[in-house]
């Protein structure tokens, strides 16, 4: 195997950040394969890396190991200043790294810097977790006895974060786990490396986590995946993607010789419902933003739109009329909302949509010329529930509109699907919203909003095929500690 270094294209903070990061150390990875990082939207070279052997995962699962201890029992106040530190340093470098999503995943510059505001309000909510994970003193039927449930962290945790939102949810795992005293190994996806893991190390570095706490291995999935998942160290994966790799995770964490926590944040398909009293103007501008923000590349998307029948023709006029003002093109220009998709593989995938889509017999309303990676967004109307673009997930600017009877026909279209993440229905009665909500098979309803949403103190996740666990707030505190039973017996 040759040894010559590569020549880095990228800096971050006048820094190159083009190798793995091991045990505090910056170093060339040891895998024969290399990775090249293309712009999606024209095709510039932005880093070429030296991916990670199976030899490097392991050292950096070791390094963790070794390093989680030291750190689980640093103080409280500690933990949480380095966490505060890293917020600021997100804020400071703002400009920065939203530059560099833009170039790595096609991000638009308004999605950016909500990007990089999200990552900076999780991991100051985490910082508040070193004071929040509190054990319990519990009564025992036994005379003098006493028992104690201690919460104590899981001690290393496997990260495993995707390409359309690389930064944010990263740190949505990176940071609650460290503030509890866990030690992390990052694989950010292979589209998205420098801003789903490397640039994270490079803050945690100058924020001052002592070396071997946090560590980040690039590697692709069919040399380190599996042993990523697998490996003896870690405690936990959290696994955020598609709903077919999260499967795998799952069976690899918890069907092998050593037996994991999992949180996975897999694949959804969510319903937005227009009932017949909706204010059509608030829902118009919801949907087109929950369908095409980010090209639609969001889990919580909207996937499908379901409109009760009274006002179903004049909401398929007025969106499809939204629909074709959407600004696309070059993701650094403000006025973009559609950039490019993330790569060809997604690209190809999407233009299969599409013809599957017409020839079931959908009826395209909105459409437009395909440039290079950039799709203009697509609408269908006459969807019926047992078409492919109501059926699964798009994860990109395509939408199907479907005609629902009355409102029990609508909850009925809602939940025909096996996913469960995000969901939204529009409705000037309240009550009858919630009443709605509470009946939806997901794990998140939103009334009068879109379905995309997140905030770091509330609850996170979702149901059925949509994963397992929940993310943010006390829900993470959860999620990243177990609990240990002593017991106190006088003799």
């Amino acid at each position: 195997m040759t040894t010559t270094s590569l020549q880095p294209h990228a800096t971050f903070a006048g820094k190159s950040t083009t190798q793995q990061f091991i045990d505090g150390s910056w170093r060339e990875g040891r895998s024969e394969k290399t990775l090249t990082v293309t712009n999606p939207y024209n095709n510039d070279v932005l880093a070429t890396i030296r991916q990670a052997s199976v030899q490097d995962l392991d050292d950096a699962y070791r390094a963790a190991e070794a390093a989680q201890p030291a750190w689980a029992t640093t103080a409280p106040s500690e933990r949480r200043r380095i966490l505060m530190r890293v917020a600021h340093l997100l804020e400071e470098r703002r400009e920065e790294i939203a530059d560099w999503l833009v170039k790595e995943s096609g991000s638009t510059i308004g999605k950016a810097l909500f990007e990089v505001g999200a990552a900076a309000s999780i991991t100051l909510e985490a910082s508040s977790f070193p004071a929040r994970a509190h054990g319990r003193i519990m009564e025992s039927d036994l005379p003098g006895k006493e028992n104690r449930i201690y919460r104590r962290p899981l001690g290393v945790v496997g990260v495993i974060s995707p390409w359309n939102f690389p930064l944010h949810l990263s740190q949505r795992s990176v940071a609650p786990a460290l503030a509890l005293g866990n030690a992390v190994v990052i694989k950010p996806a292979s589209d998205t490396p420098l801003t789903g893991g490397l640039i994270l190390a490079r803050i945690f570095e100058e924020a001052g986590l002592p070396a071997g706490v946090l560590n980040v291995v690039v590697g692709a999935g069919s040399e380190i995946g599996d042993d990523f998942v697998s490996h003896p160290v870690p405690g936990l994966i959290s696994f955020t993607g598609s709903t077919p790799v999260g499967r795998n995770v799952g069976k690899l964490a918890t069907g092998g010789e050593h037996i994991k926590h999992v949180a996975l944040e897999l694949g959804g398909n969510s319903p937005f419902v227009v009932l017949a009293d909706a204010n059509l103007d608030a829902a118009v501008q919801a949907a087109v933003t929950g369908k095409f923000l980010h090209q639609g590349q969001i889990c919580m998307a909207i996937n499908r739109i379901i409109v009760e029948a009274p006002v179903h023709d004049e909401f398929l006029r007025r969106f499809t009329d939204a629909a074709r003002h959407v600004p696309y093109g070059d993701p650094a220009d403000s006025g973009t909302l559609v950039g490019p998709v993330v790569n060809d593989s997604q690209l190809n995938g999407l233009k299969a949509k599409i013809a599957t889509a017409q020839q079931e017999g959908a009826r395209m309303v909105v459409s437009g010329d395909i440039n290079g990676r950039v799709i203009p967004p697509h609408v269908f109307a006459d969807v019926t529930p047992d078409m492919d673009i109501a059926r699964e997930e798009i994860f990109g600017p395509l939408v199907g509109i479907l005609k629902a009877d009355n409102e029990e026909h609508a909850l009925k279209l809602a939940n025909d699907h096996p996913y469960g993440l995000s969901s939204a229905v529009f409705t000037q009665d309240l009550d009858r919203g919630t009443r709605f909500a509470l009946q939806v098979k997901a794990g998140m309803t939103h009334i009068n909003d879109m379905p995309v949403n997140d905030e770091a103190h509330v609850s996170f996740g979702g149901e059925r095929n949509s994963g397992l666990g929940r993310f943010n707030g006390d829900w993470a505190i959860d999620e990243f500690t177990t609990d240990h039973w002593i017991s106190i017996t006088p003799r």
